[in-house]
């Protein structure tokens, strides 16, 4: 597995075009992104999103080459926004955006299957490179994540931190909402199902998780990186 890649001597950018959703929950972020991106004229930015939730919506419905996620992200955070694009839009390829370069991170957003990681303090750099590398099949990993690749994908998690594995996608869901202070009926409303539905998977995660309390709960959500803390 190449850890980087530079862009292809004979690819003329003026006939290339790479469809993006950019997505981070803060808006001057995204700004910079935008800045970084429209350099280079293959790079469109066809949507932005907010929350993780919206930006997997938005990938569904427009399926672009490239979905550029952050980690931490409302209602949705980046890990499962991504399991989620690569299970609905197997075209739609994704690039981590984060400050977060821990190996814990890098393996899971890697099982969760991300193509690219790229630090947020390397954007300028790596992040047009990164784009036309994955857009193209080949992951692209900035230089400090490139070092723990090898180890951090292969090696099995320690101390029980796949925990959240045990759960079903629509429950991993529940428990982010729950962690962010909402209540059944806003969970409900969230995910589109009926607040009877939402209380019994609220009972069911608290079960499996044998938590006793919503603070609990929060306790291992921050614990599992599901919310910051």
């Amino acid at each position: 597995m190449n850890a980087a890649a530079n862009l292809n001597a004979d690819e003329d950018p003026e006939n290339v075009h790479i469809r993006i959703v950019l997505a981070d929950d803060h808006f001057v972020i995204r700004q910079g992104v935008r800045a970084v991106l429209r350099e280079d004229p293959a790079c469109q930015i066809v949507a932005e999103a907010a929350t993780g939730r919206e930006v997997v919506e938005k990938t569904v419905v427009l399926e672009p080459d490239v979905a550029i996620v952050d980690i931490r992200m409302p209602e949705l955070n980046g890990l499962e926004a991504t399991r989620q694009i690569r299970s609905r839009v197997s075209k739609t390829q994704v690039v981590v955006l984060t400050v977060d370069d821990s190996d814990q991170f890098v393996r899971d957003l890697l099982r969760a299957g991300a193509m690219g990681y790229v630090l947020k303090g390397d954007a300028v750099r790596d992040l047009v490179r990164a784009v036309h590398s994955v857009a193209q099949g080949r992951p692209f990993f900035t230089s400090v994540v490139a070092k723990k690749v090898p180890q951090g994908y292969l090696e099995p998690a320690k101390n029980g931190v796949d925990a959240p594995i045990s759960l079903t996608p629509r429950e991993r869901e529940v428990v982010q909402l729950l962690a962010e202070g909402r209540s059944n009926k806003e969970v409900a409303c969230a995910l589109g199902i009926s607040v009877k539905t939402a209380e019994t998977h609220r009972a069911h995660v608290m079960r499996t998780l044998d938590l006793g309390s919503i603070c609990e709960l929060v306790h291992y959500a921050v614990r599992q990186n599901i919310i910051e803390a």
